[in-house]
């Protein structure tokens, strides 16, 4: 499970303390005892062969159920340990943890957390995460839900100075139609359209322009090319205010600027909390609080 999950020996090893000999001679004896190949290795990759990947989707849960059960000596400790394994969007990983991980931390040194930052809404518990960070609309019905962050963000508008004095300054958000836009797009190929509000009126709008990016992960690029005055560029605010607070971008459209609830932390009810996460929660409530 750890070298599938790691795809590869070495960052295998490196995840789970062992050397990569050490976990290519238990694979080894593994297949020689089931005599079925489990893993295709080549000098670039280890992937499972498809009776390898069935084998992972039945020790999944098992090996949950497993860990779980451990976790109950947790509670006899002193101080709660273990990993504790976060499945969140980019924006979450840039904006949202870098304020909250190291307090927690230091509060709890014998927990190790784990990041999983995508863009993509997968199921956090398939891909082996405690828990995940999500904003509303994205929340699953039988999920519990802890606010984690800042609760109100906003989508900004923003350009250098130069390209709005080049291309003018938009007035109205329909007026971006007619201007270079740099564009987002999830890698299941969703692209949201901009979306503005003010007094009660809301607009949306699918803008063109020269530059198309993987939302998330390549935003820090959309901000360059912004910066170099390509386009205007549509994110988080709080992505975009060092550079607004520095005049490097204006702001376009504030007015128009639409907020929305912040994220939340949310993990399945219906499962004993492993301490790490338990430690978690407390933790946010506490600081919430």
């Amino acid at each position: 499970m750890t070298v599938a999950r790691a795809g590869g020996f070495r960052e295998g090893a490196r995840v789970s303390g062992a050397s990569a000999s050490a976990l290519s001679e238990s694979v080894r004896r593994l297949e020689a005892t089931l005599g079925v190949r489990l893993l295709h290795r080549t000098t670039r990759s280890v992937v499972p062969t498809e009776a390898g990947a069935q084998l992972i989707e039945r020790l999944g849960p098992a090996l949950r159920e497993v860990e779980d059960a451990l976790d109950v000596v947790n509670v006899f400790r002193a101080r709660p340990a273990g990993t504790l394994r976060l499945n969140v969007p980019v924006s979450a990983a840039r904006l949202v943890l870098p304020s909250i991980l190291p307090p927690f931390l230091a509060t709890f040194p014998e927990i190790r957390v784990e990041i999983v930052a995508e863009d993509d809404f997968v199921d956090f518990v398939a891909a082996g995460c405690d828990a995940g960070i999500r904003y509303d609309e994205r929340l699953e019905q039988d999920m519990i839900a802890v606010p984690i962050g800042p609760r109100v963000q906003r989508f900004a508008t923003a350009a250098a100075p130069a390209y709005l004095d080049r291309r003018g300054r938009p007035a109205h958000p329909r007026d971006l139609l007619a201007h270079a836009c740099i564009r987002g797009r999830f890698r299941s190929g969703a692209m949201p359209p901009w979306e503005f509000e003010r007094d009660g009126e809301i607009v949306k709008i699918d803008p063109a322009g020269p530059l198309l990016v993987s939302s998330g992960t390549a935003a820090d690029l959309a901000i360059s090319a912004a910066l170099a005055g390509a386009g205007i560029i549509y994110l988080f605010e709080d992505w975009l205010r060092p550079h607004l607070d520095s005049f490097m971008l204006e702001p376009v459209l504030e007015p128009w600027w639409q907020a929305f609830s912040g994220p939340f932390l949310y993990y399945s009810g219906r499962r004993l909390l492993p301490a790490p996460l338990k430690a978690f929660v407390d933790f946010l409530r506490q600081a919430g609080g």
